[in-house]
C-alpha cells in the first residue's frame, strides 16, 4: 500500500486562477503586448513559466524579463488571489489520519509555495514542501519528483502523485510512481487520460479511498 503522497499545488490543492492570470496579464502589458482575457489563459495554470511565456510572446522574446515582471506582481499580490478547493482540507486530514505522509511537490518556487500554504493554513497538513529554485532548478516535474523521493527516502512503489496536469502525470511515470489525475483542476479534456494517469478522481473526497485500494505503480 502506498504510504507517501506527493501533491501538486495549483489546480490541485488551490484554485489560483485570479492571481496567476492577473500576473501573466501584468507581465504581457509590461512587455508591450495586449493580454488575452483570464479565461483564455487557463492553460497557463500548472506548466512552468518557462514553457508558457515562449508561447505567449514568441520563442525569441525576452522570456527572463517576462518572468521577472510576472514574479514582481505575483509575489506582491497574485499569490494570495486564490482559494482552497472545497474538500481539500478534509482530504488532507483523511490522508494523514490514515497514516500517509503528505508532501507538496510543485514546480512553483518553494519560497513562494511555502508562503502560500502557510497563508491558506495548509502547512499543518504537510510533512514537507518541495518546489523549484528561482534559477529554474527542478522546474520540471520529473526532476522535482525524483528530488522529493530522494529527500524523503520514499520508494516509488510506495508513493503516489496527485495532480491536475499532464506534467504531474509525466513526472510520476518517469519516476515509476503511481499517478492520480485530479479532474477538478485545469487539465484540458482528455489531457490526463492521454498522459497515462493510473486513476482519475472528480472530487477530493475520492482520493483517500483510491489511494487505499491501489498498491502502487505497475509501469514497465
Amino acid at each position: 500500500m502506498p504510504r507517501t503522497i506527493f501533491l501538486d499545488l495549483d489546480g490541485t490543492l488551490i484554485d489560483p486562477k485570479p492571481g496567476i492570470t492577473g500576473s501573466i496579464q501584468h507581465a504581457l502589458r509590461a512587455m508591450g503586448f495586449e493580454p488575452p482575457d483570464a479565461d483564455s489563459l487557463e492553460w497557463c495554470i500548472g506548466p512552468p513559466l518557462s514553457e508558457s511565456f515562449p508561447a505567449l510572446i514568441g520563442p525569441d522574446g525576452d522570456i527572463d524579463r517576462a518572468i521577472d515582471h510576472y514574479r514582481d506582481r505575483f509575489s506582491s499580490t497574485g499569490m494570495f488571489q486564490a482559494r482552497v478547493f472545497d474538500g481539500v482540507p478534509d482530504m488532507l486530514t483523511g490522508l494523514r489520519g490514515s497514516g500517509y505522509r503528505c508532501f507538496l511537490a510543485t514546480t512553483k518556487p518553494h519560497l513562494l509555495a511555502t508562503r502560500i500554504v502557510e497563508h491558506f493554513r495548509l502547512d499543518d497538513h504537510l510533512d514537507a514542501i518541495f518546489g523549484s529554485e528561482l534559477d529554474g532548478t527542478r522546474s520540471d516535474k520529473t526532476s522535482l519528483v525524483r528530488f522529493a523521493l530522494d529527500r524523503t527516502g520514499s520508494r516509488p512503489s510506495e508513493s503516489v502523485m496527485l495532480g491536475d496536469r499532464r506534467h504531474d502525470i509525466a513526472g510520476a511515470r518517469a519516476n515509476r510512481v503511481w499517478s492520480i489525475g485530479a479532474l477538478w483542476g485545469y487539465g484540458q479534456p482528455g489531457e490526463l487520460e492521454a498522459a497515462g494517469a493510473d486513476a482519475l478522481v472528480r472530487h477530493p473526497a475520492e482520493v483517500v479511498g483510491i489511494v487505499a485500494r491501489r498498491p502502487g505503480p505497475d509501469i514497465s
